[in-house]
């Protein structure tokens, strides 16, 4: 009886499981009219990969794509809700992103009763809203990035149960329909970049709910919306939206906003509007309203404010009242009237915020000590000639008229049958003021709204083929968010034709969504417009065709100014979110009128120079004449004077009297430093200009043929991080150099100096100095117009300025680099434990040299310890060492300064060590050019860890070796002295690390 009880207990378990696996497999099925929906709605949207072999409700792949990082815009969904009381699955939201489905809105959603929402953003969609709909449930629907057009259809006003709607960027055109008054839960509505046009409806008012509300780039007409009944709105975008001003005072009511964006308004001036009580604003942009006036104080108590853009419009008066603006990541007051002085506080915030200063009136004695790269003062100061003003353009005074100029835009050099177009190949940024360019520069404004921006934004790369004897220029241009200008100057004055090169280069021309995209904006030559609502494609009747655009121009001042500018227009999310703006791929510009022949077309000033070089040959042959009786005695000084006479400079020359005066007759109080050249005296020029002075000693042969090379190098040389040479003095017995004061020492004494030392070296100060160093190696290796290897790069020839910006010193031992000769075998000449091996175990001298002692910098840089004096023990010879041992154990991050705890960024880190072990790989042919270092230490560029090898160094190249055969070059030399080292920081390096040996040859 047990027996029989037990089995049928078995039994009736069986049967309860079979039929419970039966019910739940049966709940997680659609109906079948729902399946057969869904099959209609494939069929509608040209969507041929739904497999209906297979349950959409079960999270299989085919249904439920697993999201991608190689497709980020890619997003194929459907949602199941199995929860229902009837036990079935119903669907639920369909995604479907990014997949350039060309078919149209499929009518069949209305066949799915349980739709809450749908995301058919960036695809190839055509048609519109189907009458269908108006009988669903949605409540999510995003249609954005389409083909969608025609007028809004009036029963859009029966899906009440709408609290998202997107249409943004389709061909929707007429008024809105006020039917769109009772989507009375309404939430977000974005209606940008379509053809919208008409007033905007009253009857919208009635959407009190709404959080968001963009409505960019249309065509509507009349005054702004009143703003009453929106007081819940956080997000508010109106730009380029055809409204006129002003800025009605219900904006006041919009107390919760956090991101306001109005820009290019029609009618005439009005004051800044009323924003008293928007304290948690975070972005703020009022950008072409027309707004007169001074900032009001308000703006002061936006305390979270991180971006402000009130860029052109015609505000004035002074600009202090925004100090307390301390979250400020961006600034931009371009183009106004703003007056006074540029504020002690603005000069002197950290460079990690920009700040746009460009077309205004400021007083240009209260300009910077320095030229900035987050802080841009193109055209920014009162008076006649604006961009010939401020120091940054005067450090690179004209010499003679010219009378062309081509630019190949965001691209490298590149000749097109005689002509030679110029390399811009810096990058540009929010705030990017391009001045040592010398004849030509640039100005970049803006900040790429909805992305986190990188460098790279700034600039367009060709993924197609343009066909033609110029498919060179379109292989890149130069990208801005608001405003783009280059500038010629030194032009003689008179007619010239300027052509603007242009290509479609980013949007395709396929059935795909990425062919959807519409780049708007308007270009201004001299201050006038020129071409409005420009727009590349449809000129040029495609994407990938090149197309130029001509303009007589007449220069009257030697200075042109062409001005790209975007007014609000155009889509600003395709390919995707943050790509828009104007565009450029090359200028060029050539004078209508023969230029005079050579003879006649040096300026004055060359012709008095060379009066002068004539007079003093004269002067010298009459001289050596006199003094051949004491040949003997004087030869050395004589020589010297000889050599440096011959030089062509591009220096001032200064009397003895002035320097003399200037360090107050070599005061031992105004003494620097002191090396084997000489000494180094601060001083004071009768302008104020502070000053340093290198005096050279007459006791140094080695220091005299230093003293003349250093000139012939740096006469010719203009860049933000290297020291600029002033000029010298060779009157008498005095042979002095005169460059400019920096005022914090060098790298060397910052980082190994006494600890009570300051100033001392948070993380992002050593990020910027490394990229200051790697941008002056880049300048002297690729860029300037003589090539140049440095030889001795080291932290005692790396000063800092009163900013702490980088900038390199010291070209005594610097060479000139055929760019025709693979290397160059020289007499070794440098610093023990920066020198490259394959330098100085054989003289072979490249390039290559100097990043291998940038490598070594940066590993000081990092670990904040000296390369030559760090040895935790025996086993270790120097840092580099012992870098290459924790690379081995994979503890990179031990080698960061302890001093700065864990205050700093651990990415940036990583990415200092690597390039720093990636350019000291001791073979030279595998070290990268410097170029490619500033991209990977600004994050452009990946690190190529396949090239970092810490086996690499064998016994031909291991430390002991490397000094063993130091040790057999019998160096009796000692180091060389920094500029401006101070004296109480002697012996901060190795003093047996300064030697010369003989190679083969010498150059």
């Amino acid at each position: 009886m047990l027996r029989s009880c037990n089995l049928l207990l078995i039994f009736y378990t069986i049967v309860i499981c079979f039929t419970a696996g039966n019910i739940e497999a049966q709940s997680s099925q659609l109906p079948k009219d729902e399946v057969d929906a869904l099959k209609e709605i494939a069929t509608e949207l040209g969507k041929k990969d739904w497999d209906f072999k297979q349950n959409p409700c079960d999270g299989n792949s085919n249904w439920s794509t697993p999201k991608r990082k190689d497709m980020p815009l890619y997003n194929n969904t459907l949602v199941c809700n199995c929860t229902s009381p009837d036990g079935l699955c119903h669907v639920q939201s369909i995604f479907l992103k990014g997949q350039d489905l060309a078919g149209v809105l499929p009518s069949s959603l209305a066949k799915l009763p349980y739709l809450k929402k749908i995301d058919f953003n960036r695809n190839y969609l055509s048609g519109t809203i189907p009458p269908e709909w108006a009988s669903t449930k949605l409540e999510f629907m995003v249609v954005s990035a389409n083909r969608l057009s025609g007028p809004i259809p009036e029963y859009i006003g029966n899906m009440t149960s709408l609290t998202v709607m997107s249409l943004e960027t389709n061909l929707f055109n007429g008024s809105l329909p006020v039917e769109v008054g009772k989507l009375v839960n309404l939430q977000n509505l974005v209606l940008s970049a379509n053809n919208f046009t008409g007033e905007w409806p009253v009857e919208l008012n009635n959407l009190t709910k709404l959080i968001e509300l963009r409505m960019s780039s249309n065509s509507f007409v009349g005054k702004l919306p009143n703003f009453e009944s929106w007081k819940n709105l956080q997000m508010l975008e109106i730009e380029g939206s055809g409204f006129e001003g002003p800025i009605p005072p219900s904006v006041s009511n919009l107390t919760s906003l956090t991101e306001l964006r109005i820009s290019d308004l029609k009618g005439g001036a009005s004051e800044f509007p009323p924003l008293r009580n928007m304290t948690g604003m975070t972005k703020l942009v009022l950008r072409s309203c027309n707004i007169v006036g001074m900032i009001p104080d308000f703006v002061a108590d936006m305390s979270e404010l991180r971006f402000l853009d009130l860029s052109f419009n015609k505000l004035e008066g002074g600009i202090a009242n925004i100090e307390s603006l301390t979250n400020l990541e961006a600034t931009y007051l371009t183009a106004n009237a703003f007056v006074g002085p540029i504020p002690e506080w603005l000069k002197s915030r950290d460079t990690r915020y920009v700040i746009d200063l460009s077309y205004n009136k400021f007083d240009e004695s209260s300009e910077p000590s320095t030229c900035r790269d987050n802080l841009n003062l193109f055209r920014s100061f009162n008076g006649g000639n604006f961009i010939e003003q401020g120091k940054c353009l005067s450090m690179n005074p004209c010499s003679e008229d010219q009378y062309s100029l081509h630019i190949n835009c965001g691209g490298g050099r590149v000749t097109i049958g005689n002509t030679t177009f110029e390399a811009d190949e810096d990058p540009a940024g929010a705030a990017k003021f391009v001045y040592w360019k010398g004849n030509w520069g640039s100005s970049s404004t803006g900040h790429f709204w909805d992305r986190v921006i990188s460098l790279n934004d700034y600039k367009a790369d060709n993924i197609s083929a343009i066909t033609g004897d110029e498919a060179q220029l379109y292989m890149t241009a130069h990208l801005s968010p608001l405003s783009l200008t280059y500038f010629a100057r030194c032009l003689a004055n008179g007619s010239y034709t300027l052509t603007l090169h242009f290509a479609e280069i980013v949007f395709r021309d396929n059935r795909s969504f990425q062919s959807l995209g519409r780049r708007i904006f308007d270009v201004y030559i001299q201050d006038e417009l020129k071409l409005k609502d420009f727009d590349i494609e449809r000129v040029a009747g495609g994407v990938d065709k090149a197309l130029k655009e001509k303009f007589n121009v007449t220069v009257k001042d030697k200075t042109l100014d062409v001005r790209f500018q975007y007014a609000g227009k155009g889509t600003t999310s395709i390919p995707s979110r943050g790509k828009y703006g104007p565009l450029v791929s090359a200028i060029s510009l050539e004078a209508n009128f023969k230029p005079p022949p050579t003879q006649e077309n040096s300026s004055n000033r060359k012709k008095k120079i060379l009066i002068v070089v004539g007079a003093v040959m004269f002067s010298l042959a009459l001289i050596l004449m006199i003094l051949f009786v004491a040949w003997r005695k004087r030869r050395n000084r004589n020589l010297m004077e000889q050599e440096l006479r011959g030089l062509d400079l591009q220096t001032g020359i200064f009397t003895f009297r002035q320097i003399k005066a200037a360090t107050s007759n070599f005061d031992a109080a105004n003494k620097l430093g002191e090396g084997g050249f000489g000494s180094v005296y601060k001083g004071t020029l009768a302008d104020g200009t502070i000053i340093a002075v290198k005096q050279l000693s007459s006791k140094s042969r080695q220091g005299n043929r230093e003293f003349v090379n250093e000139i012939g190098m740096m006469s010719g040389l203009r860049h933000p991080n290297l020291v600029r040479l002033y000029g010298c003095c060779v009157e008498r017995n005095q042979l002095l150099l005169v460059y400019e004061y920096m005022e914090n020492n060098c790298l060397s004494h910052v980082l190994f100096g006494p600890e009570e030392c300051p100033p001392k070296l948070d993380w992002p100060t050593r990020q910027k100095i490394c990229v200051g160093i790697a941008k002056g190696l880049f300048y002297l290796h690729e860029e300037s117009p003589l090539k140049i290897v440095h030889r001795d790069i080291k932290g005692t020839n790396v000063l800092l300025d009163k900013d702490l910006n980088a900038k390199i010193s010291d070209f005594g031992l610097a060479k000139l680099h055929d760019e025709e000769k693979t290397h160059i075998t020289t007499r070794v000449a440098g610093t023990i434990g920066y020198m490259a091996p394959e330098y100085a175990l054989w003289g072979y001298l490249t390039h290559k040299a100097d990043l291998y002692s940038f490598g070594v910098v940066v590993l000081e840089l990092v670990a904040g310890k000296n390369n030559m004096k760090y040895n935790p023990d025996e086993n270790y010879v120097c840092l580099l060492d012992w870098a290459l041992v924790l690379q081995r154990k994979g503890k990179f991050l031990e080698l960061v300064d302890p001093r700065l705890g864990s205050n700093y960024n651990k990415k940036e880190a990583l990415r200092m060590i690597k390039v720093a072990l990636l350019c000291t790989n001791p073979s030279p042919a595998l070290r990268p050019n410097m170029s490619t270092v500033v991209k990977m230490l600004e994050g452009r560029l990946d690190v190529n860890e396949s090239n970092i090898d810490s086996n690499a160094y064998d016994d031909e190249f291991n430390f002991q070796g490397l000094r063993d055969k130091y040790d057999e070059m019998q160096v009796n030399s000692s180091e060389n002295q920094s500029l401006f080292r101070s004296v109480d920081t002697k012996g901060t390096e190795r003093s047996s690390s300064t030697f010369t040996s003989t190679s083969t040859s010498e150059f």
